[in-house]
């Protein structure tokens, strides 16, 4: 039977609910009280094969709390005039929260909405935006308010974020809260104090001009002959961005590679240190502008992303010349291939001919569906073989 029941028009009053309406409208002042609510009934054929049943179910939308029917009159050639149900009203707001049980939550939701409009009335679009969330938050919605107020009162602070002294707030509070806390500042912080080319939660220091955790850059060095910490030889370090853009050391090539066991094991090579890369994320060694003077050799897994890596690497230095990427050492180690899940499907404009080849190759599946060879499979003869032939070009 699909007729309508009571249980059908509540999850048609519910859903205005869960989309967020009814509290929705507390910000906003709509009313949209008596709301009509939609039933499908019997039609002539059930009123004269199931007349009984169709009793029954109309005294059961007749008993339904909080709903007003409207009747609609029909002449049945058979059971003559008969009343049907043809809508159903909720007359008021407090029926319908009485009826879905929401009481509770409107009450809290108004006490949030309250606050916010005394304390800071330009945060009154989200609430409108997001009204089921600031129930969800109602726990830490007035320690949000405080970090708004602050960071409004105090722009730009150039303070780590667990820096912020607020009572109740505790250290790690605006971490925890960074896409809310985005949104919400976005519209109460000046906009002359948001820096708008920062994006997404990772970038959220610098967009609101906190202080962030610097990038680290691992290297080591290749050639005891370069000195760069004393009484030291082939030492591993790591620096942050800004240190590592600064060094002035005695470097004519670089190997960067994505692969720790790798970076370990590259041997003694004459001017040379290693750096163990960063993916895709290449903005702070972008900073190393000495970079540019030095040879640079991006060593990656042979694969869709690994030639979109070296694509973005060359965005900032061209000069960088692909170790290890090629169709040579590919079929040489035949028995290590694997299997790339979710390649790369885009174009890539700053690979050589030769580059550009092989990943087409790869990204069209011409050689096997999803192969790769990971950069750690590679024969280490294979490798100080290249090496070798790099130092003798030289």
């Amino acid at each position: 039977m699909m007729w309508t029941t009571p249980k059908d028009l509540k999850a048609q009053l519910a859903r205005l609910w869960d989309r967020g309406e009814l509290l929705r409208d507390a910000v906003t002042g709509n009313t949209r009280f008596p709301f009509r609510l939609t039933i499908k009934g019997p039609t002539s054929g059930d009123i004269t094969e199931r007349f009984d049943v169709v009793r029954t179910w109309a005294a059961e939308l007749a008993n339904a709390n909080s709903l007003r029917l409207e009747w609609q009159e029909i002449r049945h050639r058979v059971q003559g005039l008969q009343r049907l149900p043809s809508s159903g009203w909720i007359d008021s707001l407090d029926d319908a929260l009485g009826w879905l049980g929401k009481r509770r939550e409107w009450d809290r939701f108004s006490g949030l909405l309250e606050i916010t409009r005394l304390q800071n009335p330009s945060l009154m679009p989200w609430l409108e935006k997001r009204p089921l969330q600031v129930l969800e938050l109602e726990g830490e919605w007035s320690r949000l308010l405080a970090v708004v107020d602050w960071v409004r009162k105090h722009p730009r602070p150039a303070i780590y974020p667990r820096q912020v002294d607020l009572p109740g707030v505790h250290s790690k509070f605006i971490e925890t809260h960074r896409a809310v806390l985005a949104e919400l500042l976005d519209l109460a912080v000046p906009a002359d104090s948001v820096d708008t080319t920062k994006t997404g939660i990772a970038q959220f220091a610098a967009r609101y001009g906190f202080l962030d955790k610097p990038t680290r850059i691992r290297f080591r060095i290749l050639d005891p002959e370069i000195l760069a910490l004393a009484g030291t030889s082939y030492p591993d370090i790591t620096l942050d961005a800004s240190s590592f853009s600064q060094l002035a050391i005695d470097v004519r090539r670089v190997f960067i590679t994505e692969n720790e066991t790798n970076f370990l094991v590259l041997p003694n090579i004459p001017g040379a240190i290693a750096i163990f890369g960063s993916g895709y994320g290449w903005n702070a060694l972008a900073q190393a502008r000495w970079l540019e003077l030095c040879t640079i050799h991006y060593w990656g897994d042979i694969d869709t992303h690994g030639f979109a890596i070296l694509d973005q690497l060359r965005k900032h230095f061209s000069h960088v010349d692909s170790f290890l990427m090629d169709r040579a050492s590919l079929d040489a180690h035949v028995f290590f291939w694997g299997r790339e899940d979710k390649p790369q499907r885009c174009d890539l404009h700053r690979l050589t001919p030769e580059e550009l080849c092989l990943y087409n190759d790869l990204r069209d599946n011409h050689i096997r569906e999803g192969l790769r060879l990971e950069q750690e499979h590679l024969n280490f003869g294979w490798v100080q073989e290249r090496i070798d032939q790099l130092l003798q070009r030289d």
